[in-house]
């Protein structure tokens, strides 16, 4: 796992097992991940029961959330509101920080 513009306690958290490399802070009322992408990192349409919020601390992913396709890029934020069907892919080596904020 990579993770280079993290700082170590950040890479030091629990790993989240899921289709890419994650690890994960908890909170109340909301799960943070913090992820990185290799090169032609494609993930498949899906969904969530939480509303999203996303910032790109390296590199630069594609959404497509609802049909739309945006290009974020190093330093942009991005939604993906609850139940919204999205997909990623990265070019390049990408990396991330999500929030996962529980609408229940």
């Amino acid at each position: 796992m990579k993770f280079e513009s993290f700082p170590e306690k950040i890479r030091e958290l629990a790993k989240h097992k899921c289709r890419f490399e994650a690890t994960k802070l908890c909170a109340e009322k909301c799960e943070i991940f913090f992820a990185t992408y290799p090169p032609g990192a494609d993930i498949e349409p899906h969904s969530h029961d939480t509303d999203n919020y996303g910032v790109i601390t390296k590199g630069e992913m594609t959404l497509i959330i609802n049909g739309d396709a945006h290009t974020y890029k190093t330093g942009e934020w991005y939604h993906i509101p609850a139940n919204a069907e999205h997909c990623a892919k990265c070019d390049v080596e990408t990396e991330q920080i999500e929030f996962w904020f529980n609408c229940k």
